[in-house]
């Protein structure tokens, strides 16, 4: 028997004594020891057995789970017998096979410890798993088992004291990311390649002061990802201020940024100090910058020259020491080539770029954040915390989310309004992301407007690759123009791009209303 092992449980059980982290400590604590790769922690709550700590191979399967206490199962042996048990699935009448079909990665054995309090009464239990082909990694020496016994009943009289100092303090932690959110609303979590490559580019940007351009569809979370490297740079206590380009009109857009005298223009009946000066010292995120009109880019490209400004109605300039960070879900290449962005500027800002990727090339992160954001966007109701069941889950896995992290937060906001119950079932999520449309089965034009670009009028396929890129872009357009009468400004708002863009557009193509 290795004489060492309580050493090594107890330097890694207490190394962090985090009472946030301890549940998760304590089980990989457990998992080292016996050199396996799955485990998982269960709580009783009233009438259910709740999975409330699991690690291992598709962990956001079981982290959640209910099982009834009227069930047979291993978790409820072990509540009920307060001795440790061992299972081997497939042949145990106790095990649910259930659970164990929907995971992949199938377990061989199972050791499952009571956890007890100081009284020796029950609250809880600890499933250590083999997922070995031979299920041999677990060393079922009565004598080592004895001694792992011992452990887990000292580490879980720690792990309920943790627990009930969680339970304390959880409205204070509940103020506390409540204002964490209300600074930066979207979460940064991920495990996916493409994310972590992401951060460790944001790690290495963070520690210089070029400009940054980030890039990426819609609600990716290019402005949370400019946070970060505003938070990890040597400006992060100095304002991180942010602007939608795209947002306002073009002439308070100048004032927004600049700042202007009193009595630069009709209304401005005081001074006001703009962006870059209130900014001064820290970082500017300028989103949408794409749809920046190019009289302003030549001032900001002035800014990126000189650091100086000057604000509206007056010819003095002031110099300012800001960070631009600028973000756009446009291809600006091209839109330099159409001359609607100015190159010089393009060159200024694109120093240091950053790509963030889309959700569906970063699935496995997908229940992370859902899980973050259910739990982030529960904590201002008072019923008890909703998660999202297994099958719920896989469907919305297998969600291509064309909307990013947007579609995902209002989502979760829905399903925590109308999910009845405490787990999301897939009854409970709305076309199309039940499975039963496909999000590209979806027109973006309601039927009733007339035929799109996907069929002709006779439900025959459209011929789309007989088409030149400039002669499909000029279908698009008089599309929209016949769908909206002529209507440029509804037309434009339908393209998703700005009038002035949409009429620049339709000049090129050598289309007007006579």
């Amino acid at each position: 028997m290795d004489q060492t092992l309580p050493i090594i449980f107890v330097q890694s059980l207490f190394e962090k004594l985090d009472p946030d982290q301890f549940p998760l400590q304590f089980l990989q604590s457990l998992m080292r020891i016996q050199k396996v790769e799955r485990g998982s922690i269960w709580i009783r709550e009233d009438d259910r057995y709740i999975c409330s700590e699991a690690v291992g191979p598709e962990a956001w399967k079981v982290k959640g789970l209910a099982i009834s206490t009227k069930s047979r199962s291993v978790v409820g042996s072990v509540f009920e017998t307060g001795k440790m048990t061992i299972a081997e699935p497939g042949k145990d009448p106790r095990h649910l096979s259930q659970i164990e079909d929907t995971l992949d990665v199938k377990s061989t054995l199972i050791v499952c410890f009571p956890l007890k309090l100081s009284d020796a009464s029950v609250y809880g239990a600890v499933q250590i798993i083999d997922t070995s082909a031979g299920g041999d990694r677990l060393n079922l020496d009565p004598g080592y088992l004895g001694l792992l016994e011992g452990l887990v009943t000292i580490g879980g009289i720690a792990l309920s004291t943790s627990l009930d100092f969680a339970s304390e303090h959880r409205e204070n932690v509940k103020l506390r990311r409540m204002l964490q959110e209300a600074r930066s609303p979207a979460a940064i979590v991920g495990q996916s390649g493409a994310f972590l490559a992401a951060m460790k580019t944001v790690e290495t940007y963070a520690a210089n002061d070029f400009p940054v351009m980030i890039t990426g569809e819609s609600g990716t979370g290019k402005e949370v990802m400019a946070r970060e490297i505003h938070r990890l740079s040597s400006r992060r206590g100095a304002p991180f201020l942010a602007q939608n380009c795209s947002a306002i009109p073009d002439t308070l857009l100048e004032s927004e940024l600049f700042g202007y005298k009193k009595g630069a223009f009709t209304g401005a009946d005081r001074d006001k100090e703009g962006l870059f000066q209130a900014a001064d010292g820290g970082t500017v995120f300028l989103d949408e910058i794409g749809d920046m009109p190019l009289g302003l880019q030549a001032k900001i490209l002035r800014v990126l020259q000189s650091s100086e400004i000057k604000p509206l109605g007056t010819a003095e300039a002031r110099r300012v020491d800001v960070r631009i960070i600028a973000a756009t879900n446009r291809i600006l290449r091209e839109r330099v080539v159409d001359g609607e962005f100015r190159e010089d500027l393009f060159y200024r800002l694109n120093v240091l770029p950053l790509e963030v990727p889309a959700i569906r090339d970063r699935r496995d992160d997908i229940p992370l954040l859902l899980t973050h954001f259910m739990e982030t966007f529960g904590q201002g109701s008072d019923g008890p915390r909703k998660t999202i069941g297994t099958e719920a889950m896989e469907k919305l896995v297998q969600y291509p989310w064309p909307g990013n992290i947007r579609e995902m937060e209002n989502l979760v906001k829905y399903l925590l309004t109308v999910t009845r119950g405490n787990t999301v079932m897939p009854t409970d999520l709305p076309p199309p992301y039940d499975g039963a449309t496909r999000v590209q089965d979806t027109p973006s034009i309601p039927p009733d407007e007339g035929p799109s670009l996907g069929a002709q009028s006779d439900g025959a396929p459209f011929p789309i690759t007989e088409y030149s890129w400039e002669s499909l872009e000029r279908l698009y357009v008089l599309s929209l123009l016949e769908k909206t009468k002529w209507n440029i400004a509804a037309a434009s708002r339908r393209a998703g791009v700005k009038r002035t863009t949409f009429s620049s557009r339709m000049k090129k193509l050598g289309i007007s209303k006579s």
